[in-house]
């Protein structure tokens, strides 16, 4: 769903993109960016926060990397170098024609080659050093230490047994060679063609290195079922594996802090708890 761009925004595209038609415009919803949408021209991101501005060259010179890498599909490639409005930051981006799909659709045989597309890209000196790996099981700071320590013990009771054995399920996992993981593949992020060919994956915002089973459990979002047919056996129980994890979109927001601490502990352990009363995830193996 798109809104309509308030002027500020329109400015900064304008600026970024001098006479594109602005008539056209629409803002996308986003966690991070406000992203003004230039239909067949390009996108325009610019940050929310400070702290998002202050990433945005980073992110940028990430999806120029990715963009060269050699992926069998359409990634957004910067047009603009990041340029500095006020607190706030901004880019454009090349526009990606073709559209998302609904919850519950999609063909397994195309699920499967997108995700062995980015499974099997090999990670170059460039891409590491760009991207977080946060392989870290251990310490204060680690994705299992927050969940443990700090959002676990928040639960409410009924739930704590359960998040425990979740947890003890995650940590159990066979670890296996890390790749670039998108981070956030569901939805309006992976565009089709009207003939159900895939055309391009956009916003890498989340991406890091970890186990390529978290892909695969973002698109649980075109049904279990089809992606039980999309992927291996042992990919498909570590998918599940990881989504009973808390959610995988939950736990992909502790794994790209790549070593920082949670800040808003209670607002994510409510995120949390709302996700397990209202999904809990696919039923196990």
């Amino acid at each position: 769903m798109s809104e309509s761009v308030p002027s500020d925004l329109l400015e900064i595209a304008d600026a970024l993109v001098p006479g594109a038609p602005l008539g056209s415009a629409r803002l996308a919803p986003g966690g991070m960016h406000d992203v003004v949408l230039l239909p067949g021209v390009a996108a325009v991101r610019v940050g929310r926060r400070p702290s998002v501005s202050a990433a945005l060259p980073r992110r940028t010179e990430l999806l120029r990397a990715i963009a060269a890498a050699g992926l069998p599909f359409a990634v957004p490639e910067p047009l603009t170098p990041v340029t500095t409005f006020g607190e706030r930051a901004a880019v454009a981006v090349s526009w990606l024609d073709g559209a998302g799909l609904g919850a519950g659709q999609g063909d397994p045989a195309l699920i499967g080659e997108l995700l062995g597309a980015l499974r099997e890209l090999p990670v170059t000196p460039e891409l590491r050093a760009l991207l977080p790996a946060p392989r870290s099981y251990a310490g204060p700071a680690s994705w299992s230490t927050i969940l443990a320590e700090e959002v676990i013990p928040r639960f409410p009771a009924r739930w704590r047994e359960e998040g425990r054995r979740r947890l003890d399920d995650a940590l159990a996992l066979e670890q296996v060679p890390d790749s670039l993981v998108h981070g956030d593949l569901v939805g309006d992020n992976v565009h089709w063609d009207a003939d159900g060919k895939l055309v391009g994956v956009l916003d890498w915002d989340r991406a890091h290195l970890f186990d390529p089973a978290i892909d695969a459990a973002f698109m649980g979002w075109h049904g279990w079922e089809h992606l039980r047919d999309a992927v291996d056996a042992g990919t498909y129980r570590r998918a599940v594996t990881w989504e009973r994890a808390f959610g995988v979109n939950q736990l992909v927001a502790l794994l790209v802090l790549a070593g920082e601490p949670l800040t808003l502990v209670d607002s994510f352990t409510t995120h949390v708890v709302a996700w397990l009363d209202e999904d809990g995830g696919p039923d196990r193996l």
